[in-house]
């Protein structure tokens, strides 16, 4: 249900027509998936809208329209689409120095594993990392990860009931905790859990 195929897709053509439009959507969509973890930390949340995007848009970079082709990218995005009972996001380190982002980057090597969901009281979810490949070194860690968070039947009842969903990261260097997330992120979130818990 929730994976996207070759049918889901525009052609190049017909994307080219609707892009300012469907790219505002997208956008407006987006912003209620961001959560600002610190001055330095982003998490997007990703669904299928964000990963059909994501695809539009490579597509259209790359001039991609053969059908084998198109297939490798399906392949590539649809494992970051949730799917029902857990959120997936891309975590990424944001300086503006390259200097500073080089030190910061040194001292951060494990932060994507310290961070974490939580909704209500009930216990703290952490994250499995980057299933894809191993983005860390023994010197830094990469300014992108991508976190799969696995939710309880309890968490995802407790989310789609409105109870409060917090983040936080608990990294020795880089510590930050949100407070409750805006009624808008929550709501963006809990839409990704399956109702059928």
């Amino acid at each position: 249900m929730l994976r996207l195929n070759k049918t889901d897709l525009m052609s190049l053509e017909e994307y080219a027509s609707q892009r300012p439009n469907y790219r505002e959507r997208v956008m407006a969509h987006k912003k209620s998936r961001q959560v600002a973890l610190g001055p330095n930390a982003t998490l997007y949340f990703e669904d299928r809208l964000t990963m059909q995007y994501q695809i539009q848009e490579v597509l259209r970079i790359e001039k991609i329209f053969e059908a084998a082709a198109i297939d490798e990218e399906l392949e590539a995005y649809n494992p970051l689409i949730p799917d029902g009972a857990n959120w997936k996001a891309t975590f990424m380190i944001e300086y503006e120095d390259q200097a500073e982002r080089r030190a910061a980057l040194s001292k951060l090597i494990g932060v994507e594993r310290q961070i974490w969901v939580q909704i209500g009281d009930l216990a703290k979810v952490y994250p499995i990392a980057n299933e894809d490949l191993v983005r860390e070194t023994e010197e830094k860690t990469s300014a992108v990860h991508f976190l799969r968070f696995e939710l309880s039947t309890e968490m995802i009842v407790a989310a789609n009931h409105g109870a409060e969903i917090k983040i936080g990261v608990n990294h020795p260097d880089y510590a930050y905790e949100t407070g409750a997330l805006s009624q808008n992120i929550a709501e963006s979130l809990a839409s990704d859990l399956s109702r059928h818990h």
